[in-house]
């Protein structure tokens, strides 16, 4: 079988090779997957670049994939061959609050991922694909929509009626949008781009600002509340936002900090994280159980995932390149068919 591999990390992608390898062999308490396609996240460019901790030369990349069940070891209950399914971020965290053991098991990171034509997986990790899901848009979901799913699930609840800040138009995001709307909130989202705006109010945001054009874009989303503030944001920008997105919170809301692609030079003043009642949550992606019920949230309510573009197996560095260049929105899917 073929896989990808890194015998090397750089910003070119010089080192992502394609290998011949070995067919995967069950052991107990295992499978194999036949995987189907595999999808992207920022994360991976961290990979690729030698900058995400654990990644180590020979690495198969890409935390994110889904496929059909080929073979099973002595023991397997969980799932059987023919199964459509979806692998989770983190293997051995299947429920619960996050420990650091459970950080040493995450694809495409400290451990092996999944961008090949077979991987070898424990059936602990892995769930059920719904039946109105392809294998592209299942393969969306383990990373960004379960961080989405857990970035609006934490702390106090979300209800009905609240206002959701999303930032920019990669899948958190989009997920994010899409999951608060589903919950019967009211989105407002950043954009660089009024076109990508256009496409942020199609899949149903209430309203949009372009941060290009308002620099204080926290100002901004303050005022389409009336001056109350938002009661919940999903914080993809890091400390390069954070200030802004403190400047248009509610009283006790709370910001979800996700990722930091808005960069990780800025310093915030202690004393606006204590003001209104503000909490702030460090999401780190999910559990197995994040994604289960993830699923058949989607699955009750028919979500589809926005998918950008998908490139061929033999495209990889083109997907990657694609991401780099950050015009998409929604997810960068790769087809292992």
């Amino acid at each position: 079988m073929k896989a990808y591999h890194f015998d090397s990390f750089n910003d070119a992608l010089a080192g992502l090779r394609l290998r011949d390898d070995p067919m995967p062999v069950p052991g107990p308490g295992e499978v194999v997957v036949r995987m189907r396609a595999t999808s992207l996240n920022y994360r991976d460019l961290l990979a690729a670049a030698g900058q995400l901790p654990g990644v180590r030369p020979g690495l198969i990349p890409l935390s994110d994939g889904a496929g059909e069940v080929v073979a099973i070891g002595d023991g397997v209950h969980r799932v059987g061959p023919g199964d459509r399914v979806v692998a989770a971020f983190n293997q051995s965290w299947i429920a619960g609050r996050p420990e650091l053991e459970f950080m040493r098991d995450m694809l495409g990171g400290t451990v092996d991922g999944v961008l090949a034509e077979y991987v070898k997986l424990d059936q602990q990790g892995l769930e059920r694909v719904p039946d109105y899901l392809s294998h592209e848009e299942a393969a969306s979901l383990p990373c960004a929509a379960v961080t989405a799913w857990s970035a609006l699930h934490c702390g106090l609840p979300l209800l009905p009626g609240h206002t959701v800040l999303v930032q920019g138009s990669g899948g958190v995001s989009i997920f994010a949008l899409q999951l608060a709307k589903s919950f019967g909130c009211r989105v407002i989202a950043t954009t660089s781009s009024d076109a990508k705006a256009v496409r942020l109010r199609a899949l149903g945001a209430d309203a949009v600002v372009n941060y290009r054009e308002t620099p204080e874009w926290g100002a901004a989303v303050r005022a389409l509340t009336g001056g109350r503030g938002v009661d919940r944001i999903v914080e993809v920008g890091g400390p390069g936002t954070l200030e802004q997105s403190i400047s248009c919170t509610a009283f006790n809301s709370q910001i979800a900090l996700v990722g930091f692609v808005g960069g990780l030079g800025a310093t915030i003043n202690p004393r606006l994280l204590m003001r209104s009642g503000l909490s702030t949550h460090s999401i780190a992606v999910g559990s197995r159980g994040d994604l289960a019920r993830l699923l058949a949230a989607m699955d009750a309510t028919r979500l589809r995932p926005v998918i950008d573009r998908v490139f061929a197996f033999a495209q990889a560095t083109d997907a990657y390149r694609h991401l780099q260049a950050q015009q998409h929105l929604g997810k960068v899917v790769i087809s292992v068919d």
